[in-house]
């Protein structure tokens, strides 16, 4: 095994337990700074130089993507109990996307998932498969009977699609202001609510 520096004078007894010390550094850089984390930083808290870290992370994007895989399933649980009980599919998802901008800001390693990139130098992430398997994720624990309101599986991938693609919107241009909370759900309610409900409707 190649030798590795610093590691606060305690180094990792295997690849999978530096891959570990890594991401949570990351993760707790990123919670105590609100901010997007490179490879030097994390590098810097733990006292070992880049290629260090680049032996396991190829970039500063792969590590974030490990440090937001980590907080996911919190993630997750935390959004179900916000739409709990929510069985109006635009409503529920109304209350999702807030919820999700809302997460997204106060956690910024959560975006990657939903961005395929977190510094959004890679647009076509947005539908990567990754992306919309973890939009799916999301949409699964809603209360909401899917299929009852008109969707099967092909529809609600699109619908994933469609919901993503709205995210990516305000995670690149928030507004000048950016809406409150109420304003945004006020927005999202009228036009992307009005989108969904008319999948009951809709015949190919």
């Amino acid at each position: 095994m190649a030798r590795r520096r610093g590691w606060g004078g305690s180094p990792p007894d295997s690849d999978e337990e530096a891959s570990r010390r890594i991401v949570a550094a990351a993760v707790e850089l990123i919670t105590r700074t609100g901010a997007e984390v490179n490879i030097a930083e994390v590098a810097e808290s733990l006292g070992v130089i880049r290629q260090t870290v680049y032996r396991y992370f190829p970039s500063s994007d792969a590590l974030m993507r490990a440090a937001a895989l980590t907080s996911v399933d919190e993630f997750l649980d935390r959004l179900a109990a916000r739409v709990a009980g929510i069985t109006d599919p635009a409503e529920a998802m109304t209350q999702g996307v807030v919820y999700a901008l809302d997460e997204v800001s106060r956690i910024p390693h959560l975006g990657i998932l939903l961005s395929g990139s977190y510094s959004n130098r890679r647009p076509e992430g947005l539908t990567s498969g990754e992306a919309r398997a973890f939009g799916m994720t999301m949409i699964r624990r809603f209360d909401v009977d899917w299929e009852s309101h008109g969707y099967d599986d092909a529809a609600l991938a699109e619908l994933v699609e469609f919901l993503l693609r709205i995210m990516q919107s305000f995670f690149l241009a928030p507004g000048d202001p950016p809406r409150t909370d109420a304003e945004l759900e006020r927005y999202l309610r009228r036009w992307m609510g009005t989108a969904i409900l008319a999948q009951a409707g809709y015949t190919d």
